[in-house]
């Protein structure tokens, strides 16, 4: 598989939603770009706010959709064009609830999972041949309180085991980027002894 050139944090704009679990891919470029020293800007032709950063010596670009979830798609796929990126080449990391708080699990291609951001950019592409950062929010028990949980705060234990997962992924990721995606997926799939 090739290198990583684009990576991708699926989220809500808006301060109301900024520590949500829904919000989780923000937390993990967020914090990458903390780590990197980046900051990110608003490109409205990308319909998002994007930075520039070095990982293991690769420049990568860090993108936030500022489109809502659910039109997620639509910044990913300007941003693709626009650098002339393949989707192969793209990570998206998102949160997910058939995950217990604070499990990440890297892999690629596949469908939405139910994931409103995945499903619009897999609408758009045509397809789900890109790699996805899966970050565990856990799920609340019953479909009916689906909503109100992803779009809520965790509570301090599931915060702190989400950014550690998060902490967990950044690791792997210079492996990601340089095109070693299944050394990176088999250390951070592989639960710790």
């Amino acid at each position: 598989m090739a290198g990583l050139r684009l990576i991708v944090g699926l989220g809500n704009p808006g301060s109301e939603h900024a520590r949500t679990r829904h919000n989780a891919g923000f937390w993990f470029v967020d914090a990458l770009a903390e780590k990197c020293g980046a900051r990110f800007g608003l490109e409205s032709k990308l319909f998002g706010e994007t930075a520039k950063v070095d990982i293991g010596g690769h420049n990568v670009w860090l993108l936030k959709p500022a489109t809502f979830m659910n039109l997620s798609g639509k910044s990913v796929t300007a941003a693709l064009r626009y650098w002339k990126i393949e989707p192969e080449e793209c990570l998206v990391a998102h949160d997910e609830l058939d995950l217990p708080a604070g499990t990440p699990r890297l892999k690629f291609d596949g469908g939405a999972g139910g994931q409103n951001g995945l499903r619009d950019t897999i609408r758009l592409l045509g397809h789900g041949r890109f790699a996805r950062l899966r970050i565990g929010i856990g799920h609340p028990g019953h479909k009916d309180r689906v909503t109100p949980w992803v779009l809520g705060k965790p509570g301090r234990d599931d915060e702190a085991a989400i950014l550690r997962a998060i902490d967990d992924a950044i690791e792997v990721l210079p492996l990601a980027v340089a095109g070693d995606f299944n050394e990176a997926m088999k250390r951070l799939n592989t639960p710790r002894a």
